[in-house]
């Protein structure tokens, strides 16, 4: 499925296409409607670069236990 944002709201919101992208990946992560994987793979970045972005934000990364247990068993 695609999205259409119209030009009026990515201009209301000043940012770029991009930027206002980026905001949208970074709100689904807050909610945690997404994952550190998916939302660093959506914005084309490696995970840590996002996590970089993240911090820069003050935005904390969701790891809970089912995230360690399947770290651990890929280690």
């Amino acid at each position: 499925m695609s999205l259409v944002i119209s030009d009026d709201l990515v201009r209301a919101s000043g940012f770029s296409e991009g930027e206002l992208f980026l905001e949208i990946v970074f709100m689904l992560f807050r909610q945690d409607k997404i994952s550190l994987g998916k939302a660093s793979e959506l914005v084309g970045l490696h995970r840590m670069e996002f996590q970089k972005l993240l911090a820069d934000r003050g935005i904390s990364v969701h790891y809970d236990v089912a995230e360690f247990q399947d770290d651990l068993n890929t280690l």
